[in-house]
This record gives structure tokens, sequence and C-alpha cells, in this order.
């Protein structure tokens, strides 16, 4: 791979991608809407002659045409907020995958594991997808859009991230809680403290995305993205607090709570049926990934942290 644009280039994981890329000398286009994010992360990289952007709007297949034309593979990083995602996902992905079928490209597809609802197997690849949600539900009928066979010429991965954090992050169910300490505010946790939970660190992660991508027979298969273990909550706050001095309360916010808090956040009101994930946990298995691409990358939540707090300490 020598080319290659990111969509949602100033996401969360948009920009961990661009960083994964650029750090192997491949030229990249970051693709967004918003001309002052995509700026900051021209000034984040220091003009990197091989970081260029274009404008567009990822709705709008034409306008993902027009950018990607020259390159070699498209990842998909942009996404829909919870309360949009209804009505809006699948326009999202018959977007992209009719710019990628027109154009003839390979696209990656970045997702989380909504799709398999209850862990009642051994979380590989081939987990059965049962959903009990609405947001699991319409995820199962994204991965079918994207491995529809009405695209002839477009070559699809799809890989599978559980909650993650890093220095990039900015929606995952961590983010409140170490925006919270970073700052030295009483902060909130959103599920049980001491419920172990997978969590991967975003620069783990792109690490991992950019090495299936460049392998040919990775397209039309799913991919776990592991993290580098289980941490429980409890645990990641005497981290933080380590970290940060912060020595004020964290407030665990239960189901019930969010369910009330929802009464007056549309955001909080969609967390609600997908906080099963808080109680239960699913824990992604790497083999597939170990066996055809190689060792995964593990950060030491311990570290992952300190350079997730360190960048939220300096932005506030």
């Amino acid at each position: 791979m020598k080319t290659a644009i990111v969509l949602g280039a100033t996401g969360g994981s948009g920009q961990v991608i661009v960083s994964e890329l650029l750090s192997r000398g491949i030229k990249v286009i970051a693709f967004g809407r918003s001309q002052s994010k995509l700026d900051a992360l021209m000034v984040e990289h220091d003009h990197n002659p091989k970081l260029t952007y274009k404008l567009g709007d990822i709705f709008d297949y034409q306008t993902i045409i027009d950018a990607a034309k020259d390159v070699e593979v498209i990842f998909q990083c942009a996404n829909v907020k919870y309360q949009e995602m209804k009505d809006k996902l699948l326009l999202l992905g018959e977007s992209v995958m009719k710019a990628a079928d027109i154009l003839g490209k390979k696209i990656v597809i970045v997702d989380g594991i909504y799709v398999y609802g209850h862990q009642v197997a051994k979380g590989d690849e081939s987990h059965p997808h049962q959903p009990h949600t609405k947001k699991g539900k319409i995820r199962v009928e994204f991965e079918q859009l994207i491995f529809s066979s009405k695209w002839k010429r477009a070559k699809a991965l799809i890989v599978r991230l559980p909650d993650y954090y890093g220095p990039t992050s900015q929606n995952s169910y961590l983010q409140p809680t170490l925006e919270g300490m970073a700052a030295n505010k009483i902060s909130i946790f959103i599920g049980n403290l001491k419920t172990p939970r997978e969590y991967v660190y975003l620069p783990d992660a792109a690490e991992m995305i950019v090495n299936i991508a460049e392998q040919d027979d990775s397209y039309g298969e799913n991919w776990n993205i592991p993290g580098a273990g289980v941490i429980s909550g409890k645990e990641i706050i005497k981290i933080a607090r380590q970290v940060t001095g912060n020595r004020k309360p964290i407030i665990p916010l239960t189901k019930n709570a969010i369910r009330f808090i929802g009464l007056f956040d549309v955001f909080m009101r969609e967390i609600v049926e997908i906080m099963y994930l808080t109680k239960e946990g699913f824990i992604l298995n790497g083999e597939k990934y170990e066996k055809r691409i190689g060792p995964i990358p593990k950060t030491s939540f311990k570290k992952g942290l300190q350079e997730t707090l360190t960048r939220l300490i300096h932005i506030d």
C-alpha cells in the first residue's frame, strides 16, 4: 500500500489510522467535513508532505469518488451519533460502498461488537450474530450491506473493536471518566466498577487495522481487534489517580441512573440498551489475527492510560 484515504479522519479511530499510515511512509488523504478540524490535523502532523486533505460529505458518494480516485485503500472511520443510527447508518454504508464499487477499491470498515449481542461462545469471528438491541440489529443490517453481492468491484473487510481509549478518543465509555480526572473534577464511570472489561488502546488498534488492510487475502471477512486484556473500573481509577493526583469522587452510573438521565439527555437515553456490555463484558478472541498476521500489539493499561491522561491534561 502506497496511498490511502481515511474517511472521518478527525475522529478518534480516524486520527490514529492517519498517524499509523504516515509512520509507514504511506501517502494519506484525510477526508472530512470540517475545515477547522482538518487544518488542526495538518498542524498536528507538522504539515507532513505525505498528508493532504479533502473536504467532503460522507453521505455524498460523489465527493468520496472525487477524493479517493487515486488511492489504493479506503479506510471508513466515519460514524453516526447513537441517536441517529437508525436513520443514517445504512445511508452511510450505501454511500461509502457505492463509491468504493464505482472506483473498484479496497475498503476497510471500522465497526464495533454490537452485532454479537450477549457472549454465548468463544469471542472469535464466528461468534453467533444474535443481537437483542436495536443498535445491534441495525449493525447486522449494516454488515449485510457491506458484504452484499450487489457490489461487483469493491473489496471490503470489517474490523471489530471493543470499547477503546487513547489520546485521540472522543466518544468511548471511558471518555467522561478520563476527561473528568484529567481536569481534576468529580467524574462519572459508566457501568459497574468491579466488572473486568476489555478495552483496546487506539494506537494498537490502528497498527492491527493497517496490518490487516495490507494483506490481499484479508478482504471479504470480519476481523477482531482485541485489547491487551481486561481491567476493572477500580483498577483504571487507581492508575488514573496515580497519573493525575485527582482524589475526587468517581460516581458509577448504573443502568437505572442512566435511564433517569436519559429523560433529559438524548445521548444517554441511547446508551441504556447497550449497558449489558458494561455488566457482562464481551471478550474478543485474537487467534485469527495471530495466526494470519502476527503478534497482537498490547500496550499495557498503565502506559496507555498515562499517555491518554497526559494528552487530556495538556488539552485542558
